[in-house]
């Protein structure tokens, strides 16, 4: 987490983001109907602050993640993003020149250290492949630049002619970061980076990307589904569910005040290390929402034990209830829900 990152600059900001899959059927594949992965999201990130997006598998927010970095084209909606060389721009808008350009600045860190590197390339053909599709160097200048990237990253510079299968895991990982940062960006949009490793691996690349935060000025967006690791790197933390964001606020806040049904019960799962803190998780109703047949209303309401006859028949807004405190709940100002106690961070460090 980083400190004063309210006071700082909106990096990126999503407006009424929409990807929407079509389902196709028959002879002639028409499509009768529509998959909507990421119905409406709108959310900001501030410069050199981490954002975490978590929710269940399938929630869509990996496909949010890769929508900002424009992998794949959105169905709706506006990515503006601050950009050091191009200025504000709209990414779903620029051509592919300009947006060749603006991908100097967003990277990714994929979730599968074993399947995102390339088995036939070596550390050097790795991470300095970014510095030779850019321009930026090229010869001697770019084993410079790689054996600088290794170091930081926490690898010895000899591992540079080696292949990916020589290394471990986590090892992999820090491999992932540092073809990252090899072209010094300004945000990293961080997909499940420590989900596929041991639990005492995670702590030590959760710091690595916390120390490179504060080295580089770094701005994450960090695409999660475990809140007790994202609580200890999100300065933010946003909650989604079918495709919507249900509730954003500042770290400590959505912990210990959550204002949403869903994120409360989020919360009741995350493991607590003191026995005396334990308290019974709360079961969720049913099913998680078709997101190709969503429920009218509140998507959530049929598996929400709070529900009135309004959470039926109309959708709720996404608003602002305290500062940065945003929610999509008709009862969040009358429900008194239950949080947990903020984990010590000395669990990581």
């Amino acid at each position: 987490m980083t400190e004063h990152a309210s006071d700082a600059p909106i990096l990126l900001e999503v407006r009424n983001l929409k990807k929407h899959f079509p389902i196709k059927r028959g002879w002639f594949s028409r499509t009768v109907g529509y998959v909507r992965a990421v119905d409406g999201v709108s959310f900001f990130v501030r410069e050199g602050e981490t954002l975490g997006l978590v929710g269940e598998s399938g929630c869509g927010k990996t496909t949010t993640g890769r929508l900002v970095l424009r992998a794949m084209p959105p169905t709706e909606g506006d990515i503006w993003f601050r950009d050091r060389e191009q200025g504000r721009v709209n990414i779903p808008a620029i051509d592919s020149s300009a947006l060749k350009r603006l991908r100097r600045n967003m990277q990714m860190i994929f979730q599968d250290p074993y399947s995102s590197l390339n088995p036939r390339m070596t550390l050097l053909e790795i991470v300095g492949e970014p510095l030779l599709v850019h321009g930026v160097a090229k010869g001697v200048e770019l084993k410079d630049r790689v054996a600088e990237m290794l170091r930081v990253v926490g690898l010895r510079t000899e591992y540079m002619n080696r292949y990916p299968h020589a290394f471990s895991g986590g090892q992999r990982q820090r491999i992932g970061i540092a073809r990252a940062l090899a072209l010094n960006p300004q945000l990293i949009v961080c997909d499940e980076p420590v989900s596929a490793l041991d639990v005492s691996i995670q702590a030590q690349i959760l710091n690595l990307l916390q120390d490179l935060q504060q080295q580089f000025r770094l701005t994450y967006l960090f695409v999660a589904h475990d809140l007790s690791v994202v609580e200890h790197i999100s300065d933010r933390i946003a909650v989604m569910y079918v495709g919507k964001i249900v509730e954003s606020a500042p770290t400590p806040r959505l912990y210990t005040m959550p204002r949403h049904p869903y994120t409360e019960a989020l919360l009741s799962a995350v493991p607590k290390p003191d026995p005396r803190r334990r308290t019974t998780p709360i079961v969720l109703e049913g099913e998680v929402a078709d997101p190709a047949h969503p429920p009218p209303g509140c998507a959530f309401h049929p598996r929400c034990r709070y529900r009135i006859e309004r959470c039926a028949v109309e959708t709720p807004e996404l608003r602002e209830i305290a500062p940065d405190h945003f929610v999509s709940c008709h009862r969040a100002e009358e429900l008194a829900l239950q949080g947990v106690a903020p984990l010590t961070r000395a669990l990581v460090h």
